[in-house]
């Protein structure tokens, strides 16, 4: 597959699944820039040839997203692909999500989306073409227990995908969502820490119970998730538009 001359903009892309989808669409030839909110990552995709260029701005913030995609359509010109992947993860029971963890998971996958697409959009549509891949989670068709406020965000995000392909698909455009299952990154290994820390088990039983949980019966490795956004960047999926497409092991 190649994606020659096609700038990808990828937002969270300094670690887990943002680095390994940045690293495939540069080896397929995007010249792609990433974007995050620690430089130290980010240049260290640079340095590893996994993106060409990269930016610090906080998904959450308009204002610093349209300077980042201003910057980096000045340096690489017209952005192509937006890889929608910035997240977080936080955990409580219902009864103890207080509001403000609510809103901070909203605004980080769900609006977090809608100000990157709207500052790339009008480009695209002006173009007549664009890939929008927002990274949801199995998480955002279907339901866990303990984590209200991160499933709520994802499927908002999964019904954004959804209105904004409907409202898009007859200008060139196609937007869809990626779902992973458990991912063996630096955020499933935090999040397993935590349990750790909150039920004195053992680093092994939790890990083992997130693998027991998916069908595949281990961690998902975020370069599938990346081949996936790869397929969906490609031209033979220039019908594929509205989709939810899980890498979840089986799990959905």
């Amino acid at each position: 597959m190649s994606l020659a001359g096609q700038h990808a903009f990828v937002t969270g892309g300094g670690r887990g699944i943002g680095r390994a989808i940045a690293a495939a669409l540069s080896a397929a030839g995007s010249a792609v820039t990433v974007i995050g909110r620690s430089e130290a990552p980010l240049r260290e995709a640079v340095a590893a040839g996994e993106a060409a260029g990269c930016g610090i701005a906080d998904v959450t913030d308009p204002a610093a997203l349209k300077r980042q995609v201003a910057a980096a359509e000045a340096a690489r010109g017209p952005i192509a692909i937006l890889v929608n992947n910035a997240g977080a993860a936080e955990s409580a029971p219902f009864l103890k999500t207080e509001p403000s963890l609510f809103a901070a998971m909203w605004n980080v996958h769900l609006m977090g989306a809608v100000n990157a697409s709207q500052a790339v959009l009008p480009g695209m549509i002006a173009r007549g073409f664009g890939r929008i891949i927002n990274i949801a989670s199995v998480a955002g068709l279907k339901g866990y227990a303990y984590v209200t406020a991160y499933c709520a965000a994802k499927h908002g995000l999964v019904g954004l995908t959804r209105a904004l392909a409907a409202e898009t698909a007859a200008r060139g455009i196609t937007v869809n969502a990626v779902c992973p299952g458990y991912t063996d990154t630096a955020m499933m290994r935090e999040s397993i820490e935590r349990v750790v820390a909150k039920t004195g088990r053992t680093h092994a039983d939790v890990r083992a119970e997130y693998e027991r949980d998916t069908p595949l019966g281990r961690l998902i490795k975020p370069q599938e998730v990346a081949a996936a956004v790869l397929y969906l960047c490609s031209p033979e999926a220039a019908a594929v538009t509205g989709t939810t497409l899980a890498v979840g092991g089986g799990e959905m």
